[in-house]
């Protein structure tokens, strides 16, 4: 059984014609029209939206067999061979046992372009490659009710304990940390340069038009206080916008408007441009950024990526940040817009249509233009007479040393407006016979690591610690949080809880982890239904029918390829 471009194709044909069945079905099913938030189209949804217990046999087979698992493989390799997408691999965290790795570090991470990129292969009737899910950019793309900080602090933090849904032997905790929001009247003056690929490549619609629309509804946010500089970059970098006060939106939508693709990518002249821009125009106590939006397709003019890295770290000590939105399919290059973002102290979105524009550049302009908060690193010390081992789920990218927790010239995520920043660890308490694959008892590995200052309470399970640093600061902050585990079983567990935890199920049966345990999608289908909530945005709403369409699209392969 071989799973080539020829049954992706199948498979794609055989979803449309699924849709179209469904679409001419009979009146009075038991169907409902409703509208798709992520592309405005109207969508047909069987109710309920609760799945059938038990899923199809064939499509098991196919979650769990590791001869599948090759097949799913050999299809992402043709998949990005064919496209010349480009991802970085992840390999996932494994469980550690306390004794020998007693603390556990990262940066955080408020992306969340691997959702809406997922989101799009699953529109277009195919799974994603599994090194385009990152479980955190899933996690983390959903709003979750965190309360709003106190007093000066810039965030506030939340954690829970309850079952894991997948392995219920096991606890999952949840940490959740939520920006101070800050209305788009009150943001702070901003210099902001757009930095825009007009290249030969960005000339189809979900590319160049799409990037015009969503620069548009940015603009229109800005007033007079806020100035704007637009540089484009093809076979030259050009200035196109000198600074001009947001307040003149129709002399700046109609530099928008005049732009047209054509063209090779000479980028990192075109980042030379624009950093040269916002630094001359640079507003003390504004945001100065520079804002890059591409397809990806991104020639280096500053003759490697290491000077280009260099300039972007300079240039973001020096107050200028930079963030990167990726727009349209084909050419990707994911893994090196995500590694610019994380070097300027910015965060990385992917625009697959004008909604998730107005998410990004309107909704959650605040966190998308003003950091709060710089170098925000998590350190969690488990408690060894409560844990025997744990797994932090997702944030592959963002780990740290130990040693780096304390280190305040280590680089690590940046917390804006209005974002929350969710983390997952999977734990295995004290005494619970795991299946679970451990790596063997090496208590010496430890030494040094610290964790011998930290004094646990007796109800202990772990203490959450987080360094931060205000944005005109180089010295952090320290908080400390400990965590009780109050025993709650998953049902007794909090709506943003379980919904969080339904969406790290869903990006484990994608990546086909041999960590998700009992979870497949009609499960995930359970999890995230009973925990939906108001959802006034309806992108809950929206991630049940992905999950409906990703179970669909496994079960046709099934059959398929009998």
């Amino acid at each position: 059984m071989t799973t080539s471009r020829s049954t992706i194709a199948l498979l794609a044909i055989a979803v449309i014609l699924g849709q179209l069945i469904t679409a001419c079905g009979p009146k009075g099913g038991n169907t409902e029209s409703t509208a798709d938030s992520a592309s405005g189209r109207r969508a047909r949804v069987d109710k309920p939206l609760k799945a059938p217990a038990a899923p199809i046999a064939a499509e098991q087979q196919l979650l769990t067999s590791k001869a599948s698992y090759a097949e799913f493989d050999q299809a992402d390799a043709e998949l990005l061979e064919e496209s010349g997408e480009r991802y970085n691999a992840i390999n996932e965290n494994r469980f550690q046992r306390v004794e020998n790795h007693p603390l556990s570090t990262f940066g955080i991470d408020v992306d969340a372009a691997s959702y809406s990129n997922v989101r799009r292969f699953i529109n277009e009737g195919q799974l994603p490659p599994k090194d385009a899910v990152r479980i955190e950019e899933l996690i983390n793309y959903f709003k979750y009710d965190y309360p709003q900080p106190q007093g000066d602090r810039p965030f506030s933090v939340t954690t829970e304990a309850a079952s894991a849904p997948w392995n219920p032997d096991h606890r999952l905790v949840h940490i959740g940390l939520q920006g101070k929001t800050i209305s788009n009247e009150n943001l702070p003056p901003s210099n902001l340069v757009f930095l825009l690929d007009v290249s030969g490549s960005m000339d189809e619609p979900n590319k160049l038009p799409l990037l015009k629309s969503a620069f548009r509804l940015l603009v229109d946010q800005l007033n007079q206080q806020d100035q704007v500089s637009i540089v484009v970059y093809a076979g030259a970098a050009g200035v196109v916008l000198p600074p001009t006060p947001g307040n003149q939106k129709a002399e700046i939508l109609q530099a928008i408007e005049q732009l047209s693709a054509g063209g090779s990518t000479a980028g990192g002249e075109g980042i030379e441009r624009a950093y040269q821009l916002a630094q001359e125009n640079f507003i003390e106590a504004g945001n100065n950024r520079v804002i890059l939006a591409t397809d990806g397709d991104f020639n280096v003019g500053i003759s490697s990526d290491e000077g280009l890295v260099r300039l972007i770290e300079e240039k973001r000590e020096q107050g200028v940040f930079l963030t990167v939105l990726g727009f349209g399919t084909g050419n990707l290059q994911d893994a090196k817009m995500e590694s610019l973002a994380n070097k300027g102290n910015g965060h990385y979105a992917y625009i697959d249509n004008i909604l998730e524009a107005k998410k990004v550049l309107v909704n959650e302009l605040g966190g998308t233009l003003l950091t709060i908060a710089k170098d925000v690193k998590i350190q969690v010390a488990f408690n060894p007479d409560q844990v025997q081992a744990y797994r932090l789920i997702g944030y592959e990218n963002r780990l740290l040393s130990a040693e780096a927790f304390d280190d305040d010239t280590k680089d690590a995520g940046e917390l804006g407006a209005g974002h929350s920043v969710t983390a997952l660890y999977e734990v295995i308490p004290v005494g619970v016979d795991t299946e679970a694959a451990l790596p063997d008892s090496d208590p010496a590995s430890s030494r040094g690591s610290g964790s011998e200052s930290v004094a646990f309470g007796p109800d202990e399970l772990m203490q959450v610690q987080l360094r931060y640093k205000l944005p005109d600061h180089n010295d952090s902050q320290l908080l400390t949080y400990p965590l009780v585990d109050q025993g709650l079983r998953l049902e007794e567990a909090s709506t943003d809880f379980k919904f969080s935890a339904a969406v790290a199920a869903f990006g484990m049966v994608l990546r086909r982890s041999q960590y998700k345990g009992s979870a497949n999608f009609d499960q995930v289908l359970d999890w995230a239904s009973d925990s939906q909530g108001p959802d006034l945005d309806g992108y809950r709403a929206e991630f049940i029918r992905l999950v409906q369409t990703s179970k669909t699209i496994v079960g046709d392969q099934a059959r398929v390829t009998r």
